[in-house]
């Protein structure tokens, strides 16, 4: 499939009313967790869209330009708002956040094991044990704040909630999480879209933290979300700055709507409630006029073709969202016990023993035992007798095999651990 060949109509007619933008919701009991993730991700594609072309246009002094994103701004809008509401009002805080923690588990690791960027998969795989472990977390709250809560049902079973690297271990000096940026000219243009879904994403969960922790009905819930929301920005510096800083605003609006245009399209392959499926295939019929639309302004104004940018434009392998337990269980085995530093990644034992990650996690987490991803764990243990898990056989970490007592050393100690 190749958007730029898509016959569209005019930008201008893809407005849509009122009526047309509030959507049937989907039914939660009955909804395949992966249709949700789905909603979940375009939802965050939209919402990065929106904010970068209202970027775009603050640094931006050609009329005819600022025009034109105003107009696909509002459309990026309009399609941002339909989404958000096939979310049901019954659907709480929680079932929302175990479904974004699925997202980011099992986008993470089908894009980790699609990529051919070593830099790329290497920050994939880093960060995707903590989110990992952010699905553990929460289910654990979920069991003490929601009786008869089965966290298991919620992600279909497709993903497993034990330990990743624990939460604690996080916590990291904030130039720890830059990486090296990629060279867009010289890249895969796969890769290029990793690196802008990836960013979106986690953009996405970060916000929907940071919105949600005040409204959340008790205090260690709103510090879970806190400190949580905190380590979403630790990835969205992180992934952000995968990304080539020297594209021109025009280029990066040409990636942007063609990354959009390739979303809708894989979720519209893959998509199995009909009239959500027909929602992509609209949505993707208006990316491929805004693609072609910034596509004639890099033309006119830079003298740019897109071919720079897109290549032919013919779309790479789709991307389709799907279980990866051995996969997470292999990642977990081998880099369990890594952080960063600056931008090498090494195992927390050769850390030197003044290193900024253990100044910082002494500024942020002095004592563990009041941190809110420990408690949780320590509450759910206290409660139930130990804490709450999915899996599908023992833990592949003998450090984190044990139900009854919460690891709070391992991948931010320099001790030996036992």
């Amino acid at each position: 499939m190749n958007p730029l060949e898509v016959k569209t109509k005019p930008v201008d007619e893809y407005f849509m009313s009122f009526q047309t933008m509030y959507p049937q919701a989907y039914n939660k009991k009955t909804t395949n967790p992966y249709t949700k993730t789905r909603v979940i991700l375009m939802n965050g594609t939209e919402y990065e869209s929106v904010w970068f072309l209202h970027q775009f246009a603050r640094q931006c002094n050609e009329p005819e330009i600022k025009e034109a994103l105003a107009v696909v701004r509002r459309q990026e809008q309009q399609q941002q708002k339909m989404i958000a509401c096939l979310k049901p009002l019954n659907e709480s805080i929680l079932e929302t956040t175990i479904s974004y923690e699925q997202l980011a588990i099992d986008l993470t690791a089908t894009l980790a094991q699609t990529d051919v960027d070593k830099n790329n998969i290497e920050a994939l795989n880093f960060a995707l044990l903590e989110d990992f472990d952010h699905l553990y977390r929460f289910s654990n709250l979920m069991l003490l704040d929601v009786p008869g809560a089965n966290p298991a049902q919620l992600v279909g079973k497709f993903t497993e909630i034990i330990p990743g690297r624990p939460t604690l271990a996080h916590h990291r000096y904030p130039m720890d999480d830059l990486r090296k940026p990629m060279n867009a000219n010289k890249s895969d243009l796969y890769s290029k879209l990793v690196a802008g879904i990836i960013t979106a994403a986690e953009q996405q969960t970060m916000n929907y933290y940071m919105n949600i922790a005040q409204w959340y009905k008790n205090d260690l819930g709103r510090q879970l979300y806190a400190e949580i929301g905190m380590v979403e920005e630790q990835h969205v510096t992180q992934y952000e700055s995968l990304k080539d800083p020297t594209c021109t605003w025009l280029e990066q609006w040409v990636l942007h709507e063609y990354t959009e245009a390739y979303l809708y399209y894989s979720m519209a392959a893959q998509e199995e409630v009909p009239y959500i499926k027909q929602i992509w295939e609209h949505f993707f019929e208006m990316e491929c006029a805004h693609l072609q639309l910034a596509c004639r302004f890099l033309e006119k104004y830079e003298n740019t073709r897109p071919s720079k940018v897109i290549g032919s434009g013919e779309f790479p392998h789709l991307l389709q969202l799907g279980t990866n337990k051995d996969y997470v269980r292999d990642v977990l085995e081998r880099t369990v016990m890594l952080t960063s530093n600056r931008q090498h990644y090494i195992d927390v034992m050769n850390l030197p023993a003044n290193a900024d990650f253990f100044q910082y996690q002494n500024q942020v987490v002095p004592d563990s035992e009041v941190a809110a991803s420990h408690v949780v764990i320590a509450e759910a243990i206290k409660k139930l007798g130990q804490d709450y898990r999915y899996q599908d056989k023992l833990h592949p970490i003998k450090e984190l095999q044990n139900c009854k007592k919460d690891n709070t050393e391992l991948g931010r100690s320099r001790s030996k651990l036992k």
